[in-house]
């Protein structure tokens, strides 16, 4: 049975699309401001029904030969890929994300995440460790001792997602989670959940058992609360603010769940002044253009040697006044909409936050004409690190710059931040840009790039996150190590 009834969807619970017990709220396009479809509201009971039927199927799939959890996965690869316009039409119109960003970022790279795990599901999970020599003593006999380490599944899996991209996140979290032997309640952000049911309905038609993916959605907090604090899950992947994040944590602590925590960033880009100027401020321009800014990887927060400052900014305001805003789904569009008018409404509030803290408002600032929940790129100038515009994270295009004058005082001003996810260097001297680079508090630095390889651990320092996925690393993420030892 399909998860669509006249428009409205179902939740996915056991293998069953199942009818919400709180209704359906509308889902609304950023762009036209106009409803995309109707989201079931799950009740609190729902949501833990799905993570009991996850425990339920967790006995099965958790021996399922490796090979089949591979099939699986590289078979609902294929089906997402098959119905690839009309998959990114959806999640275009849901998201706000320009036809390119959907169809490209958003739906191919979910089908390749499954790809690339389901090569992973058949990845080595034991490892030989050295033998050891023991004297005897309480605990044994004296002789020689082998072992191995074994990577064993966690169990049951909230993945609870971000709103900024309803394919590649939620992918991201669903894909190893599946090929370790776990299963999964997914609840996505309640802004775009509809792409979520997709997925599943890809995983089902794939031949995943029932109960192995479960999907529920709500408007507001309660489903993820019952998502977290269930007693069938045994970890909870999320990806969303830092604040949200401290509340999960602590709901996780008082029953040791395992977390994987992608949290909110801020990251610092440093400027130097022997830098290739064209290069950064392309690089740093994507903040303006991705996804309009939404996205917690984004070199936001500018640190640029006074020497090259004004050079640099210049080059800024020139990237960004020549983008085009507008309707995502129109030919040329690359600054879409925001997520909501709320979000929009918080990005503004920030930009004239900056505007009293005594920024100056190099480019942008306005509202353009016409329906969406547009915000200009916006550059802000005259920035100190102490302004609540420099340390808070925004997500949104607004970039802020701040001057500095050596490489110790670039240092000291990346690493003064709650946040410490990516950041990025600039500089001709690659020995140099290294040098910085290692000193940098964050969980990933991009030197004269803001690209990223995909088998390189993920993850944040400090308030940016806990754990690290990506490649094998999420491999590892979602599994438990285990040590078998025996007498040699």
């Amino acid at each position: 049975m399909s998860g669509t009834d006249d428009g409205k969807r179902r939740l996915f619970i056991g293998g069953r699309w199942t009818e919400p017990e709180h209704g359906h709220y509308e889902v609304i396009d950023p762009a036209t401001e106009q409803v995309v479809g109707l989201a079931p509201e799950a009740s609190r009971a729902q949501v833990h029904a799905a993570a009991a039927a996850a425990r339920e199927a967790f006995a099965t799939w958790s021996r399922t030969r490796p090979e089949e959890r591979a099939e699986i996965l590289d078979r609902a690869a294929g089906l997402i890929l098959r119905d690839l316009d009309g998959n990114a039409a959806l999640a275009r119109a849901e998201s706000g994300a320009t036809t390119g960003t959907a169809r490209g970022m958003q739906v191919a790279v979910g089908a390749a995440r499954f790809r690339r795990y389901a090569k992973g599901a058949l990845e080595p999970v034991e490892e030989a460790v050295a033998p050891q020599i023991n004297e005897a003593g309480p605990m044994g006999r004296a002789g020689v001792f082998g072992a191995i380490a074994v990577r064993q599944p966690v169990g049951v899996v909230s993945c609870i997602t971000s709103y900024n991209n309803p394919w590649a996140n939620p992918a991201g979290k669903v894909a190893p989670a599946l090929a370790m032997g776990n299963t999964v309640v997914v609840k996505p952000a309640p802004q775009d959940p509809l792409s979520v049911y997709r997925m599943a309905e890809a995983l089902e038609a794939a031949g995943a058992p029932p109960g192995v993916v479960n999907v529920v959605t709500a408007s507001g907090p309660e489903a993820g609360e019952a998502a977290v604090d269930s007693p069938d899950v045994d970890m909870v992947s999320f990806t969303g603010s830092t604040a949200v994040g401290q509340r999960i944590a602590e709901v996780c602590g008082r029953s040791m769940k395992r977390q994987l925590m992608e949290l909110g960033g801020k990251g610092a880009a440093v400027v130097l002044e022997d830098a290739d100027l064209d290069a950064a401020a392309a690089g740093i321009g994507t903040t303006f253009s991705f996804y309009s800014g939404q996205i917690c990887t984004a070199p936001t927060r500018v640190l640029v040697q006074r020497g090259v400052h004004d050079a640099l900014l210049a080059k800024l305001a020139a990237y960004a006044g020549h983008l085009k805003v507008g309707d995502p789904a129109a030919r040329g569009t690359v600054v879409g909409p925001l997520i909501s008018a709320a979000h929009r409404d918080r990005v503004e509030s920030y930009i004239e936050l900056g505007r009293k803290e005594g920024a100056r408002v190099v480019t942008g600032g306005e509202r353009p004409a016409g329906p969406g929940f547009h915000v200009a790129p916006t550059l802000l100038a005259d920035c100190t690190n102490d302004m609540r515009v420099v340390r808070e994270e925004i997500f949104g295009p607004v970039v802020v710059v701040v001057p500095f004058d050596d490489e110790e005082e670039a240092v000291a001003l990346a690493n003064d931040s709650d946040y410490g996810l990516i950041d990025y260097v600039w500089s001709s001297d690659v020995a140099r840009a290294f040098r910085v680079a290692r000193r940098l508090r964050a969980g990933g630095v991009g030197v004269n790039t803001i690209g990223r390889n995909m088998e390189a651990p993920f993850g944040g320092f400090k308030r940016s996150g806990v754990g690290r996925d990506v490649g094998s690393y999420a491999l590892h993420a979602y599994s438990e190590l285990q040590s078998i030892v025996w007498p040699g």
